[in-house]
């Protein structure tokens, strides 16, 4: 992909009304405010530790489903320095892209080039059926994460999120390659078929990281409905703190 080509609808984000626009409105409902870097910011970086001394937080409210080496990198060792991570959609950092004088192309998926994003994430992708089959989550475990679901009302077994139309699309399921100690908060189970579950997901690490994945590509397009605005709210709140 040509780098320096006009791009339609004025380079506004593809289903822009649907999954980023409802996150910032949440964003401004809840009087929350964050710097928003692009891709090209974080290479300007010296490392992932860098990053970590200015931000606590790290948020990808979208589908970042292509990153270069330098981008994985960074984000990487920003995770291994403590930085904490939330990733609200699914399919994140599943391919490696290169930039070459102003052209960008598509690699091969990191899992094949012994970088599976499950060690990263917590999830990774697992299938697509371009949004036929969706569901509610289905609350898995309350007891290892008790901030996520406070004031919410949810036990295990409580379905949340759009219990109308629900959620899929693209979905996000646990490997052997995620870090230890990853939780399943909720799932969708047998979403596209036997075994194939969309999953929810967090983890920290030793060295204090915190990191969750939403697991379903659409999740971040309810940030607007209760439960999964206050969800959002505790979300934040535990995750922007040192």
């Amino acid at each position: 992909m040509a780098l320096d080509r006009p791009f339609a609808n004025r380079g506004v984000p593809p289903k822009l009304n649907r999954f980023e626009e409802p996150f910032l409105i949440w964003m401004a409902r809840a009087k929350l405010t964050a710097d928003v870097l692009t891709e090209p910011d974080l290479t300007r970086l010296q490392s992932g530790r860098e990053l970590a001394a200015l931000y606590d937080l790290v948020v990808f409210p979208g589908h970042t489903e292509y990153v270069t080496t330098r981008e994985y990198d960074l984000v990487q060792q920003y995770r291994d320095a403590g930085g904490h991570l939330i990733f609200l959609s699914a399919n994140n950092f599943f391919r490696r892209v290169v930039e070459r004088n102003g052209v960008l192309t598509r690699m091969q998926p990191w899992r094949e080039l012994a970088r599976p994003e499950a060690a990263l994430l917590g999830a990774q992708y697992r299938a697509n059926d371009e949004g036929q089959r969706q569901g509610p989550f289905v609350v898995r475990d309350t007891a290892d994460a008790p901030w996520l679901w406070q004031g919410l009302g949810l036990d295990a077994g409580s379905l949340f999120g759009r219990v109308v139309g629900g959620y899929g699309i693209e979905i996000d399921a646990m490997t052997r390659d995620s870090p230890p100690g990853t939780i399943v908060l909720a799932e969708i189970p047998n979403l596209l078929g036997p075994g194939v579950t969309a999953q929810m997901t967090y983890y920290e690490t030793p060295a204090g990281a915190k990191v969750f994945d939403a697991g379903a590509l659409d999740f971040v397009g309810s940030a607007l409905t209760f439960p999964v605005n206050h969800l959002l709210l505790n979300l934040w709140r535990h995750l922007a703190v040192p």
